[in-house]
């Protein structure tokens, strides 16, 4: 009897081996339309988790054919107006009397402002780790690196296979959320 059931469980996991990952097929799709993409624009609720105080903010983006994001800080009020640009090279900040002051996060690595351009370069490039259900949502999984310090994100894209929000986590803990609105690709 356990002869029939170790080959029944053996059989399964072949039999599933064998089958296509239906989510990481449209995951490396999402990948495709995002790389040929002219343009893309979204709007981002950021959180940036310190531990010991959270910063929350908005952000309009807007990104072009090699990745790089224009932004304008939607909300809070307090720094509404802010634009800049971020590109793989660095970036810039535009204002009149008023600056973004946020700390950086995961021992230096990342800018608040800088996670609508993460998320757009880890789902153009990032290492695919898996992809599956989630709910209604899929789910994708991505590393930027192997190393010990590398960030990982997940994102979780809706039915039409566009973002709707994404946590980038460093050292397993979560550092950063993003919430995705109004995700289109030109």
């Amino acid at each position: 009897m356990k002869r029939i059931g170790l080959l029944l469980c053996m059989l399964l996991v072949l039999a599933g081996c064998g089958g296509k990952n239906r989510d990481l097929e449209r995951a490396m799709a999402l990948r495709s339309r995002l790389l040929g993409a002219s343009e893309c624009s979204f709007r981002t609720g950021i959180t940036a988790d310190y531990g010991d105080r959270v910063h929350t903010f908005t952000m309009e983006n807007q990104s072009d054919q090699n990745g790089n994001v224009s932004f304008t800080v939607s909300e809070p009020e307090s720094i509404a107006g802010i634009t800049g640009v971020i590109r793989d090279s660095g970036g810039e900040l535009t204002f009149d009397d008023t600056a973004l002051a946020f700390p950086m996060l995961a021992d230096d690595q990342l800018a608040p402002v800088s996670a609508p351009w993460l998320l757009l370069k880890t789902l153009r490039s990032g290492y695919l780790t898996s992809a599956g259900k989630d709910g209604d949502l899929m789910r994708i999984t991505i590393d930027d690196r192997y190393e010990d310090d590398a960030l990982t994100m997940d994102i979780w894209v809706d039915r039409e296979d566009r973002p709707v929000y994404a946590e980038i986590l460093w050292k397993g803990e979560n550092i950063l959320t993003i919430t995705v609105e109004n995700f289109q690709i030109v």
